[in-house]
């Protein structure tokens, strides 16, 4: 075993606390060895004042750590799956990935605004996701009946931007639950707040989020440690969603999201897909049962499930003039 094990991670609070939960997982399976964390400012941690689809994208946040693992500067890298492109470089693969979770999104808005927003005409909630923009739109006409939803584009980290909502920039934010969880927001900043936690039917997430997961070099030796603390069902569910995304060829200049989830009746994927200009969007479902499941038996469900789901919403969108749920 390499002495030291060099761990890329983005530096903001959330990333490090991520990061640490994934080398909490391996350091127990594998005690001896030792984690070296290698922080690095992406492109996306720099421009803050434009949108991603401004300048390239999901893959701001990874191409650094993607780099680095292919000229051996460092041996993993550790991201938020919902931040990765849809491509990963060439020799590169996901080793594994911890067990998902919450991968609810969240509207947050001051504590204080509860009796105020029926006063309004309009609300402006703070969003740089196409996704979220078009949902919270739609939602808007049935939790604010009197008040139309006007979103403005929020960049920065967690802490970066419930301090603009505290500031009044905003009426409400929408975070991912996952985050605000893994910080401990809710718990620390008791009665400062109101949360509206959206259920994936609601807000269908995006793909990948609530997850972490961590990258490595195809076929290095050391990719046993991730492979072997890797959480199957979660893997499994990630496979899905990226497999949708794929079939739709779907970036970040279009509101998209999937979500996979084990009910208690089956296996369950949702997906959204539209065009943000013509604010059309598709959201469709499907649903297999569990019984007499095994693990490979799941897998294949799954990746019909998610062809199936990509189909419904590519012909779903072709055919629709607006949001269909």
């Amino acid at each position: 075993m390499k002495k030291k094990i060099r761990i890329g991670t983005r530096e903001s609070e959330l990333s490090l606390a991520q990061t640490m939960l994934a080398v909490e997982a391996m350091k127990l399976a594998y005690p001896d060895a030792s984690f070296e964390l290698v922080p690095k400012k992406t492109l996306g941690d720099k421009i803050l004042e434009k949108p991603l689809l401004a300048f390239g994208g999901k893959g701001v946040f990874v191409s650094e750590f993607e780099e680095g693992l292919l000229q051996g500067e460092i041996d993993f890298a550790v991201h938020s799956a919902k931040d990765l492109p849809m491509e990963l470089a060439r020799g590169l693969e996901i080793a594994g990935v911890l067990p998902r979770g919450d991968g609810r999104d969240v509207l947050i808005m001051p504590a204080i605004s509860q009796g105020s927003i029926e006063k309004k005409e309009s609300l402006s909630i703070g969003t740089s996701s196409l996704r979220r923009g078009i949902q919270i739109k739609e939602l808007g006409k049935k939790l604010w009946p009197k008040c139309s939803v006007n979103c403005q584009s929020l960049r920065g980290n967690v802490l970066t931007r419930l301090s603009k909502l505290e500031q009044g920039q905003f009426d409400g934010i929408i975070l991912a639950a996952a985050g605000l969880n893994r910080l401990e927001i809710p718990q620390k900043t008791r009665g400062r707040y109101q949360y509206r936690y959206f259920t994936p039917e609601e807000m269908v997430p995006a793909g990948g989020q609530g997850i972490i997961a961590i990258e490595g070099r195809k076929g290095d030796s050391l990719s046993v440690i991730p492979k072997s603390i890797s959480h199957m069902p979660t893997m499994q569910q990630f496979k899905a969603e990226r497999l949708v995304l794929k079939l739709l060829n779907a970036g970040c200049h279009e509101p998209v999201g999937v979500y996979c989830q084990k009910k208690e009746d089956g296996l369950s994927i949702t997906g959204i897909y539209g065009t943000f200009q013509n604010q059309a969007c598709v959201k469709e479902s499907e649903l297999s049962e569990l019984q007499g499941i095994s693990t490979t038996s799941s897998n294949q469900i799954l990746e019909l499930l998610a062809r199936k789901l990509a189909q419904k919403l590519l012909e779903g969108l072709q055919s629709s003039g607006g949001f269909q749920a």
